[in-house]
């Protein structure tokens, strides 16, 4: 069966699930623009309503149920047809509320620049541990690729850095704080040396750690950060590996072996 209605001066066509599906050739100008189905409670109640059938349809008429397509024949009231028809003409543009990847990411970047440029550290503490010295321990959860904390200190260019490393090496009880790396081609170091509050600088090397680092650029300034390699438990000890592999550092330092 099929009923006919007016809409926005076209004629419109909706046939109901007991019509004949449509012949594979028809009239190029009939346009199948949507399928749709009722609830299965109107549908229990076909049989009621059939005697409504014929009538003008309304959008709260629960006469009409079933299958049903919509037809749209692109002739004007006046019977001639009518040209460059768009389905937007007659139904409105849904905008998406969702944020995109690129906006997310922005974000995201944004959040991490705050924390890395207010020196936000969250989540660690630092303990004594009998024989090792200090070490830092995850007080929450930290997911596999979480930012954790930043590696800071003074950022060196290479010549100046060596001359810190061979004055830091006249003291024996100086520790090793100096990271290098490379960035857009160039040699940078974190001298990370002076005594600070800054938990990073005190995070103990292991080969197996659940930290690794990165680069993160703020502005064109490279910042040196740890990021979970591994999903964290609290209570766990933050761990990295701190990458020396040379004879003379583990000499110097045989955990670096561990």
């Amino acid at each position: 069966h099929s009923q006919e209605i007016v809409c926005n001066s076209h004629s419109v066509s909706v046939l109901n699930c007991t019509t004949p599906p449509l012949s594979p050739i028809h009239d190029e100008n009939t346009i199948n623009l949507t399928e749709g189905r009722c609830s299965p409670t109107c549908c229990q109640q076909n049989d009621i309503h059939r005697q409504g059938e014929g009538k003008e349809i309304q959008a709260d008429d629960s006469s009409f149920c079933g299958s049903f397509y919509i037809l749209f024949f692109p002739y004007s009231a006046g019977g001639k047809i009518s040209q460059n028809r768009k389905v937007t003409d007659y139904y409105p543009i849904r905008r998406s509320s969702r944020k995109s990847k690129t906006e997310l990411k922005c974000e995201e970047k944004k959040h991490l620049d705050d924390l890395i440029t207010k020196g936000i550290e969250e989540g660690m503490k630092v303990q004594h541990i009998e024989g090792k010295g200090r070490a830092v321990f995850a007080t929450r959860c930290f997911q596999k690729g979480e930012y954790v904390v930043e590696y800071h200190g003074d950022l060196l260019q290479i010549t100046d850095a060596k001359k810190k490393e061979a004055e830091y090496a006249q003291n024996p009880a100086t520790g090793c704080y100096m990271y290098y790396f490379q960035y857009l081609c160039k040699t940078y170091c974190v001298d990370a040396t002076r005594e600070t509050g800054r938990m990073g600088r005190l995070i103990n090397h292991s080969k197996n750690g659940n930290c690794q680092t990165k680069l993160h650029d703020i502005n064109g300034v490279p910042h040196l950060i740890l990021i979970a390699s591994r999903n964290i438990d609290e209570g766990e000890e933050l761990l990295y590996d701190y990458g020396d592999r040379s004879k003379a550092s583990i000499a110097a330092h045989p955990w670096l072996k561990h």
